[in-house]
C-alpha cells in the first residue's frame, strides 16, 4: 500500500493509440477514470486536428499531484462543424461535428470539462455551443486562436464573464474560463499550461 500518494485507477484506450496524435487514443474513445472529476475533450485525429495537447494537459494535471480525477475523451464526430451552425465559412468538407448520446452521458457525469479546440475562432464558438447545448457541465475551453467571452456569448454561450440576454440563451452548461494560444499538435508552453492547471482548480474548488 503506498504512502503518501494517492493511486488513481485509469482505464486507458479502447483501441489503438495514434503516434500523430502524440499517442492519444482513436476517435471515439475514452481513458476513464474511476471517480469523474475533470474530462479533457478532444477534437477527432486527423491531419488539421492534430490532438497532442489533449494528452499534454491530461499529463500535467495528474504529474502536478491534483487531487481530482482526470478522464480523457477524444470525440467521434470532432471535425467540422455542427450542422446547425449555418455558412459560417472555412467549414471542412465532408465532416459534421456532432456528439452521440454516449458521449453526453460520458461528459455530463464530469463536474468540468476542458474543450480543446482548434484555430478557427467561428469553429471554436459553435463546437463549444453545440456540446454545452447537450451537456450541462461547467468548462474550461482551450483553443489555438484567441477566443473571448463576448464571441462565445454572442451566439448564446453562458459563462461567468459575460451572459446572453436570456431570451437568447442556448447553452445548459456554462464556460468558466478561457485559455487561448494554445497550438495544436505542439506541447503547450508552461505557462499556457500553469493557465489551465489554476482554472481547473479553482472551478473544482468552488464545487466543494
Amino acid at each position: 500500500m503506498p504512502i503518501g500518494r494517492i493511486t488513481q485507477v485509469v482505464d486507458c484506450r479502447e483501441a489503438m493509440g495514434m503516434g500523430k496524435g502524440g499517442g492519444i487514443a482513436q476517435r471515439g474513445t475514452i481513458s476513464e477514470c474511476r471517480f469523474p472529476d475533470v474530462i479533457v475533450v478532444g477534437m477527432s485525429p486527423g491531419r488539421r486536428h492534430v490532438t497532442k495537447p489533449v494528452c499534454d494537459i491530461t499529463s500535467a494535471l495528474r504529474r502536478e499531484g491534483i487531487e481530482y480525477s482526470i478522464s480523457t475523451l477524444v470525440l467521434n464526430a470532432g471535425s467540422g462543424v455542427p450542422p446547425d451552425s449555418g455558412n459560417i465559412g472555412g467549414a471542412v468538407l465532408g465532416a459534421s461535428f456532432g456528439l452521440t448520446s454516449k458521449e453526453v452521458l460520458q461528459i455530463e457525469k464530469h463536474k468540468v470539462a476542458i474543450l480543446h479546440h482548434g484555430n478557427v475562432r467561428s469553429h471554436v464558438v459553435h463546437k463549444v455551443r453545440f456540446i454545452l447545448q447537450a451537456c450541462e457541465v461547467k468548462a474550461v475551453v482551450v483553443s489555438q486562436t484567441p477566443v473571448d467571452f463576448e464571441d462565445l456569448a454572442k451566439e448564446g454561450v453562458k459563462t461567468a464573464v459575460v451572459m446572453p440576454p436570456e431570451k437568447k440563451i442556448r447553452t445548459r452548461g456554462t464556460v468558466m474560463a478561457i485559455v487561448s494560444g494554445v497550438t495544436r499538435g505542439q506541447t503547450p508552453t508552461r505557462e499556457k499550461m500553469a493557465d489551465v492547471i489554476h482554472a481547473v482548480m479553482r472551478e473544482m474548488k468552488s464545487q466543494n
